[in-house]
């Protein structure tokens, strides 16, 4: 999504902000096999995590944006039902630099009819090698996808970072691990999890953005997308859910609340 980095703060933020609306600034993955259900039991299986647990491994800082401000001037509710990943395209910020950016307000978009809703850009998580930054509250409506499309009226936005010495495998089994803690929290199937380019933006050429760029395919989701799917199901399979839990789900909205400390 951006172009260079806030480093020193001012001038530099002006630079991401611009390069960011120049690349992932907004916006139909095939359907996959039925994502297997991970057995349960009173026992963890090996390799298995607790939901507890895959939350701790995914190491999420919370860093939002100011409410009432900026990109929460206005709320907008949300109950998620996607999983949009796009990557940023910017090669100087990490994950820290976009989270002063998008508290600070410094990543503008116009704002019309048809077009931007807000004025600004807004996602929910940044995801690098070693942290997952979070600017949203996922039950909270981003700016990231297709206007005022499904994407961005029913979707998580999860940005991965791509600046130089940030590892792209360990950014992608991050994501994975993100993805499939999040899907366990909403009930959300495999195939919820999609690219940008998932999301038609009317009145854009080319309709279809190339983002995700590296995990396309000649431009569109194919092998190397399906192969990320598989990550991420490989890491569902991992969460272990008690037998009590699995057969009555989860007894009101607070016990959910109490693993996931305010995803």
């Amino acid at each position: 999504m951006g172009r260079d980095l806030i480093a020193l703060y001012t001038a530099a933020c002006a630079l991401l902000a611009a390069g960011i609306m120049a690349s992932c600034t907004t916006s139909g993955i095939e359907s996959t096999a039925n994502l297997d259900r991970v057995p349960t039991g009173s026992k963890l299986t090996q390799g298995g995590v607790t939901e507890k647990q895959m939350f701790s491994e995914i190491r999420v800082v919370k860093r939002f944006i100011p409410k009432g401000r900026y990109g929460r001037k206005v709320h907008r509710s949300m109950k998620p039902r996607y999983i949009t990943v796009h990557s940023t395209q910017n090669y100087d910020g990490d994950a820290w630099d976009h989270a002063r950016a998008l508290e600070r307000g410094k990543l503008r978009a116009p704002k019309r009819r048809g077009g931007n809703r807000i004025g600004y850009l807004t996602w929910h998580f940044t995801v690098q090698q070693d942290v997952v930054m979070q600017h949203l509250p996922t039950n909270e409506q981003g700016e990231h996808a297709d206007f005022d499309g499904v994407g961005n009226n029913y979707s998580i936005g999860i940005e991965m970072c791509e600046h130089r010495g940030n590892s792209r495998t360990q950014t992608l089994e991050r994501t994975a691990k993100l993805c499939a803690s999040l899907m366990r929290q909403y009930n959300l199937p495999l195939r919820s999890v999609v690219p940008h380019y998932h999301w038609p933006r009317k009145g854009l050429k080319p309709e279809h953005k190339n983002c995700p760029h590296y995990l396309m395919t000649n431009g569109r989701p194919g092998r190397k997308w399906n192969d990320f799917l598989q990550m991420v199901k490989r890491e569902y399979k991992r969460i272990y859910v008690p037998a009590q839990i699995a057969s009555r789900g989860f007894a009101d909205v607070r016990e959910k609340e109490a693993i996931y400390q305010g995803l």
